[in-house]
This record gives C-alpha cells, structure tokens and sequence, in this order.
C-alpha cells in the first residue's frame, strides 16, 4: 500500500486569509483523510462498495452540518469551515464527499432551516453523529434539470399523507434511515417530506454498474401508497425555492470539494514528473510537462480564491444562486480538465488504481452533471447577466 504522501498547494498564501479555526478544522479532515480514506479507498472503488465503516470517523471531523448550530449537535462553524472541510473529503474521494454533502446539506440543512423545532430536535443530533442517514430525493426518471415537473405526488387522508411516486440517482438511498422527499400535494405545490425506512410501501434498490463515485450508494426511492405522518411535513418553506435553497448549500460544498479532487491530481502529477526519467532528465524539465503543471496551479489557485471569496458571502447571507451556480460549474470543469491532464503525464500508469487520478476522473464525470449540469449552471448564469431566462 502506497504512503498518502499529499501536500496540498497554496500558491497564493491563502493560509494568511484563514482564522487558526479554519486551519484546525481543515488539518483535522486533512490527517483522517490521510489515515481513513487513503488506505483503502482504491479497493472499495474497485469493488463499487461504500466503506460504511467510515461513517463514524465523518462524523467525528464534524463533516456532517458543520454549521448546524451545536445546539442540535451540529460544530456551529461558519461557511468556510465546511467548505474546507468538504474540499479535504474529495481530496480522497468524491464519492465520500457527496455522502457528507448529501447529509449536510441535503438532509440536515432542510431540517433545520425549513423544519419544527420538534423535527430539529428529534433528526438533527442523530443525523450529527452518524447513527441516522440521510438522503435527497428531487431528481425522478422523467424530471432531472426540470424538477418543477415532477410527478412524486401526496394526498391529505386526514389524519396522513398519502405519498406515491419515485426518485433517481439519489445517493446515499440504500442505506438511508431517513429521506427528504419533494413531492407535489393536490394544488401541485411543492413541499417537503420525512420519510422513514420502516415504512410501509417505502423501498430504495440499489443502482450498479457505475463506472463513477463507485465508492459511493447510489440508489432509488420508491414509495408505493406511503403513509407519512403529518408532523413528518416541513412546515417552513414550499414552492420550487426550498429544495433549491437545499441544493445552493450542496453546490457551494461541491465547488470547495473538486478544487480538492484537483490538488490531488495535481499533487500526484508534479510528485511523479519529477522522479520519471525520461531522454536522461525527469520528465518535469521539458517544456510541454512543464505547461500543464503550470496551467494546472494557475486554474487552482483562480478556483481557490473564487471560493474563498463565495464562503465570505455565504457567511454574510449575501451569496446569490448565480453566484454559487458560477463556482460551481467552473471549479468541477476545471478539476476534471486538471484530471485529464494530470492523466496524461503519467501515461499508461495514470489509468491504474495504483494513483488516483484516473477514479478522481470518472468521479468528476457526475459532478460536473449532478445538482445541476454544467450547461444548466451556465445558463443559470446567462440569465443572471440578460435577465432572460434561456431553460423556460
């Protein structure tokens, strides 16, 4: 097994931006990635498994709403923090990286931000530590980049709701203990739902044969005739606007977590240029080697301060959709095109598990489609800009 021999690049000295907390938080993740996911990561790809095992341990760096307030056995951290931390998770892997975004900001963000001071205490702490998980279920068979048409539909019975439908490629789902559902009820507004595993009529199969995030669960939720319970509705916001608030929180980690997959291939890239020798020098003395490491540091550092800037306005309340939309869309493309790079300067020992470049690629694949795809996040932006909305 391979020594974790990571050292993550700061051309710009963005270490001088940061509090001593963001540093802490962000070395703590850093080592139990080294320690936890490093070892054993490549094996758990390969076999497509979630490493369950690890749960405990995301837990423990507060990679679960880290910005929860402790109250509810979140860490009570700003913005930044949990982007820090999400950027050292997908460091290791993307896949591990959309389970605790999922939880965060999926699951308990929802909870807290649209939930009963009832629901709040009975999810959050469990959802905390870990004992309970969590899944997102917005995007349907039919309705990806258009949620708005979803067919997941919900009846007052009186003393229940009535919930029949189906969700796709929602991670986390095999496992799950809870789901946050986004169904329409009988008007066609669209609200949000707890449901419970246990439930009668609720099923999540598994998906297989991916050829990305295969360290990660990816599933459906099926509900066939559910009966959920009336105080399992989230009261506080309705409409198409709250699972997309959910999904703003998840793209901001998302544009923290791939400048990681990023670091990672770079850090590989450079390492493995300098020790092969090729025409009697080590490959990183020629030219062409020498342009994509330093286009890879440049795109890096850009993706750095983008996002340092975006979690100073989160912590402000004044991040916009278009803006998060931007940073998202840009950090994924820009990881991916790093791992293609980072890729070829290996040659034939970049597409082996022996480096992780190659999983840190088909990873990125469905990062830079889900939670919106590259093009919708660009027309999200086009419409910011013209004030003319292009997917309507």
């Amino acid at each position: 097994m391979k020594p974790d021999l990571f050292e993550a690049p700061d051309y710009y000295n963005l270490d001088d931006l940061l509090s001593d907390e963001h540093k802490l938080v962000r070395d703590a993740a850093r080592q139990w990635v080294k320690r936890d996911i490093s070892p054993i990561i490549e094996e758990y790809a390969q076999k497509a498994e979630f490493p369950k095992q690890i749960i405990g341990g995301l837990a423990e760096i507060g990679a679960f709403g880290p910005y929860i307030p402790v109250e509810y056995g979140g860490a009570g951290l700003d913005q930044t923090s949990y982007g820090l931390i999400m950027q050292e998770i997908e460091r290791g892997d993307s896949g591990v990286r959309s389970t605790a975004s999922v939880q965060s900001s999926l699951v308990m963000y929802p909870i807290y931000a649209y939930g009963t001071e009832e629901q709040r205490k009975k999810y959050l702490p469990k959802l905390a530590t870990g004992e309970w998980m969590g899944c997102f279920g917005l995007t349907e068979p039919n309705h990806g980049s258009n949620p708005a048409g979803m067919e997941t539909k919900f009846k007052d019975m009186g003393d229940h709701y009535l919930l029949n439908g189906a969700k796709l490629w929602i991670s986390n789902s095999p496992f799950a203990d809870i789901a946050i559902v986004w169904a329409k009820n009988e008007e066609g507004r669209i609200h949000g739902l707890i449901v419970e595993r246990g439930m009668e009529g609720f099923s999540t199969p598994e998906t297989h044969n991916k050829w990305s995030l295969r360290a990660s669960a990816t599933g459906e939720l099926i509900f066939d005739n559910v009966k959920v319970p009336k105080e399992n509705l989230l009261p506080g916001k309705n409409g198409l606007g709250a699972p997309l608030g959910c999904l703003d929180s998840a793209r901001y980690g998302i544009a923290w977590g791939a400048i990681g997959a990023a670091m990672d291939c770079y850090d590989t890239a450079l390492r493995y240029a300098k020790e092969r020798t090729q025409f009697g020098k080590p490959i990183a003395a020629f030219q062409l080697q020498q342009k994509k490491l330093a286009e890879m540091i440049t795109e890096i550092t850009k993706a750095q301060l983008l996002a340092f800037r975006l979690g100073q306005l989160k912590n402000e309340g004044r991040a916009t959709t278009a803006q998060i939309s931007m940073a998202k869309r840009n950090n994924v493309d820009m990881a991916l095109k790093i791992a293609r790079e980072a890729r070829q300067i290996l040659g034939g020992m970049g597409i082996t598990g022996e480096y992780s470049i190659m999983r840190h690629m088909m990873n990125l694949e469905s990062v830079i489609t889900y939670e919106g795809t590259h093009d919708i996040h660009l027309l999200i932006t086009g419409a910011d800009i013209t004030g003319i909305p292009a997917f309507k």
